[in-house]
C-alpha cells in the first residue's frame, strides 16, 4: 500500500534488493579519483537512509539529508544513523565545497525547485568532486508515480502517460517531474558543473522476478543488454555524473 507521502515525495527504498546493489555498484564505480576514508558524501534526499548506511563501508563520513522529518527520524532509530538531518534541498545547511559527492537518486523530480536544488548540490561540492543524479526518463513507457484523475489521486503504474503532449501530461502528473535528456541538461546551463557520463537504465525488476521467476530473471536480463543499444532511450531513468569545476 502506498504511504500518505507517496504522491508529493515519492517512496524511498524500504528494503535493501537487486535495484538498490545495482545502482550502489555504479555510484562506487563514478565516485571521485581517491574518493577514500577521509571523503564525504551527501545522499541528498536520502529517505530512510539505507544508501547512507551502505555508504559507510567507503566512508564514515557519509551524509543523509531528507525533507521528510519523519522518514529522517525512522532512519535515524532504525540504522543508528548520526549524520541524517531534515531539511530541503533548494537550501542545503552546509558551508560551501563540503563535499567529495552528493548522491542525488530520484529525488529532483520531487523538489519545488529542480534548478535551486542543481544549484546547491553545486555549491556545497569540492572542486573535483561529483554529483551522481538518478531521475525519471521521459521516455520511459510507464508513469511509475501514479496519476491524478478527477481530483483522486491514483498510486500505481500507468502506462503512456509521459507520452502525452506537456500540458495534459503534467494535468494527470503534477506532483512528479519526467525529463528529456535535453530537459536535464538544460538545468546544467550556467552551473559550475561538467556532465562526465550521462545515459539511461533499465530497473531490476524485483517484484517481476519475485512473480515470475525465470521469465522476470530473463526480462531484466534483456532490459539491461539493452542498456548498451539505442533502446536505452526508453529507459527508467537517466544516470548523470557530474564534476563540480573551478
Amino acid at each position: 500500500m502506498p504511504s500518505d507521502l507517496a504522491a508529493e515525495r515519492g517512496e524511498p527504498s524500504y528494503v535493501w534488493r537487486a535495484g538498490q546493489d545495482r545502482r550502489l555498484t555504479l555510484i562506487r564505480a563514478a565516485l571521485p579519483a581517491g574518493f577514500g576514508p577521509q571523503s564525504r558524501i551527501l545522499d541528498d534526499g536520502c529517505g530512510l537512509g539505507l544508501y547512507v548506511h551502505k555508504l559507510l563501508a567507503d566512508t564514515p563520513h557519509s551524509h543523509g539529508l531528507e525533507y521528510e522529518r519523519d522518514r529522517a527520524a525512522e532512519g535515524t532509530r532504525k540504522l543508528g544513523l548520526t549524520l541524517l538531518i531534515n531539511a530541503a534541498g533548494e537550501r542545503l545547511p552546509y558551508v560551501d565545497a563540503s563535499f567529495d559527492a552528493v548522491l542525488s537518486n530520484e529525488v529532483i523530480e520531487h523538489v519545488q525547485d529542480d534548478r535551486a536544488a542543481l544549484a546547491e548540490i553545486a555549491r556545497v561540492l569540492r572542486p573535483g568532486g561529483r554529483l551522481l543524479l538518478f531521475c525519471p526518463n521521459r521516455w520511459y513507457p510507464v508513469e511509475q508515480h501514479g496519476v491524478y484523475w478527477r481530483g483522486r489521486y491514483i498510486f500505481g503504474n500507468i502506462p503512456l502517460v509521459n507520452y502525452l503532449p506537456d500540458a495534459l501530461r503534467n494535468r494527470l502528473a503534477p506532483h512528479v517531474r519526467a525529463y528529456t535528456a535535453h530537459g536535464l541538461r538544460r538545468l546544467f546551463a550556467g552551473l559550475p558543473l561538467r556532465i562526465v557520463t550521462h545515459t539511461r537504465i533499465f530497473g531490476a525488476y524485483d517484484n517481476l522476478i519475485y512473480r515470475f521467476g525465470p521469465v522476470g530473471r530473463w526480462l531484466r536480463a534483456g532490459l539491461h543488454g539493452a542498456e548498451s543499444t539505442p533502446l536505452r532511450f526508453f529507459g527508467l531513468s537517466h544516470w548523470l555524473v557530474a564534476e563540480r569545476v573551478g
